[in-house]
């Protein structure tokens, strides 16, 4: 179960910070970000996530902010995977998480 809780965390983290650097570059590069081959890479691995934004949330939502939708589901995810992380470990010990 703690390998599965770690694995869903992981997920989360490199999708969140996926998404930052997405909106970080695209920030920076302004409208030269779609020639950008880092921004391409982030923008490929945050289109999962932000296509299970759109199904989730209602169509009133605008399509320019799916990202920051995606975003704060994923920080949902992360903070119940690291509170369920921290029950097992609690449970088990905690140097048997490590």
């Amino acid at each position: 179960m703690l390998t599965a809780v770690t694995a869903c965390k992981m997920v989360a983290e490199i999708a969140l910070l996926a998404l930052c650097g997405q909106w970080l570059l695209g920030f920076l590069s302004g409208a030269s970000r779609n020639g950008n081959p880092f921004y391409v890479f982030l923008r490929l691995l945050g289109r999962p996530w932000i296509q299970v934004a759109r199904w989730l949330s209602p169509r009133l939502v605008m399509d320019r902010h799916l990202p920051l939708v995606a975003f704060f589901l994923l920080l949902l995810v992360w903070c119940a995977a690291s509170l369920a992380k921290v029950g097992i470990c609690l449970q088990i010990g905690v140097n048997l998480c490590r």
